[in-house]
């Protein structure tokens, strides 16, 4: 899958309904740039490798979040619990303090803000990044996994945040 392939006339509206289509767990991306807290709301989240630990999101080349997660040593993959619909939604608004009140967080141990309630944190060192279309790809190796409890994950499908629910 090397050679690329002119892409066929594509309805964009169809491709974002049949995207949408797919559940995918939320995260929250933290640092700190500059001594100050940043962060963004990603579903894009996923494993990579196990040796070495590699994890992955996708940004959009226009966030204005981007340029000061790009310039951080570390950040923190904060995996959203199912309770934290509201949490997801904040961070993912323009034109909010994201780290103010009722958001509640404490610094990490590399820097990287770690977000309360959550149901796992990974610290990163970022890896490697790769701009595809209009997106990057950001490639973090884990230093440091850590799981908050037993809760559920919160869950974007269709537009909305949900929960996962088990087949008995």
């Amino acid at each position: 899958m090397t050679e690329t392939l002119p892409a066929p006339a594509l309805d964009a509206e169809g491709f974002r309904r049949a995207l949408a289509m797919h559940a995918a767990g939320v995260v929250v991306i933290t640092a700190q740039s500059d001594g100050v807290p940043v962060g963004l709301t990603a579903t894009s989240f996923s494993s990579v490798s196990l040796d070495p630990p590699l994890v992955s999101f996708y940004v959009d080349q226009a966030s204005t979040t981007w340029p000061s997660l790009r310039s951080a040593d570390h950040f923190a993959v904060n995996v959203l619990a199912s309770d934290q619909a509201e949490l997801a939604a904040r961070f993912a608004r323009k034109g909010v303090d994201r780290f103010a009140e009722p958001t509640r967080w404490r610094p990490g141990p590399l820097g990287a803000p770690l977000l309360e309630g959550v149901a796992a944190h990974l610290i990163c060192l970022p890896y490697e990044t790769v701009e595809v279309g209009d997106h990057i790809l950001v490639v973090g190796l884990v230093a440091e996994a850590d799981v908050g409890g037993p809760g559920r994950p919160l869950l974007y499908h269709r537009g909305r945040f949900g929960r996962f629910t088990a087949h008995p």
